[in-house]
């Protein structure tokens, strides 16, 4: 089968478009012939090698689209010729990928592929980040960071179908605010040029706000506490920035506000009976199209290093979906 296969750590040109065996499915999994996967920053970081744990070769990828083809020993209720999306155990750049059954999830014809591939990292993490952990209260108000990516544009929706009363988004570059007013944020602050927390005051009457979704760290930590409101919840769920942030004691206790740590990719490898509530509850928002999807850039799976190359450039708005040569997609989009 065609997949992308990693060498060696280093830049984009190091995912090489080749042959490779098929996998097969083992017992709890299902083998998926994907239509098509979505890229993730994690990817990048895992390209690099920054990661530290990873070994090469391998197959990137962590999220996928498509048709089960086999099921292994002691798998129940999933099916050949079910359309799922799926969390594969060993990549998702390639035309077949293998799952464990509980992190596979059904979904309906009301889905087209496009959606569900881009849907299974960006929107089940934003879920758990407003639903689970800042635990999201109807009116209160909501600062997203980086928010014109994929996490970014899913949680503005997703705050808003919780009970959000305002949502205010951060980008680096003016382009991207378009985007993100689209997804229904009622401010965009440009990181580049603003300062975020004093925006932010002004836009919440001095109040602050109730949640902060931080992807970056370092210095944008920092400068959350300064218009985070008393009770509010800084929830941090990446180090885009490369840099950690230092928080005093001081600035915690006596207001009630608290800093909270998620990883979905912890969550997946050591509790993942805690995703299936979350697949239900964004595969019903998708059906009934109450969440939308923002996909930004598609590209073939030959050029996935165009695709990483544009978000190492942070020219990147929404989703990133690769789609496999043989996808139905293919012809509706006329790559």
């Amino acid at each position: 089968m065609k997949a992308i296969v990693v060498m060696q750590f280093g830049g984009p040109e190091v995912l090489t478009y080749t042959e490779i065996n098929q996998p097969k499915a083992g017992p709890g999994q299902v083998l998926i012939k994907v239509e098509a996967c979505s890229v993730n920053f994690s990817d990048i970081k895992t390209r690099r090698g920054s990661k530290g744990n990873g070994k090469v070769p391998y197959v990137p990828g962590i999220d996928a689209a498509g048709i089960i083809t086999e099921v292994g020993e002691n798998v129940h209720g999933l099916t050949a010729g079910q359309r799922v999306i799926a969390f594969p155990k060993g990549g998702a750049y390639a035309e077949y990928a293998v799952a464990p059954a509980n992190l596979t999830f059904p979904i309906s014809e009301e889905i087209d592929f496009l959606t569900a591939a881009a849907a299974p990292i960006a929107s089940f993490t934003a879920y758990q980040l407003l639903a689970d952990v800042a635990r999201i209260q109807a009116g209160e108000t909501v600062l997203v960071h980086a928010s014109g990516g994929g996490v970014g544009t899913t949680a503005i929706q997703l705050a808003k179908l919780l009970g959000a009363g305002k949502v205010i988004g951060t980008v680096s570059k003016d382009e991207k605010a378009a985007v993100v007013l689209e997804a229904g944020a009622d401010h965009v602050i440009n990181t580049s040029t603003e300062d975020f927390a004093q925006k932010t005051l002004e836009f919440t009457n001095g109040a602050g706000v109730d949640i902060v979704l931080d992807s970056i760290a370092g210095d944008v930590t920092e400068k959350s506490l300064d218009c985070l409101a008393m009770f509010g919840r800084i929830v941090h769920f990446g180090n885009a920035g490369g840099n950690s942030g230092l928080i005093q004691t001081k600035d915690l206790h006596a207001s009630c506000r608290s800093i909270r740590g998620f990883s979905f990719g912890t969550i997946r490898k050591h509790r993942p009976e805690l995703v299936q509530p979350v697949a239900s509850q964004i595969i019903r928002y998708l059906e009934e199209k109450r969440l939308n999807m923002v996909v930004g850039h598609t590209y073939k799976l030959a050029d996935a290093a165009k695709s990483h190359a544009l978000i190492e450039e942070r020219k990147s708005k929404g989703k990133m979906v690769l789609i496999l040569p043989d996808s139905e997609l293919n012809q509706s989009l006329q790559l």
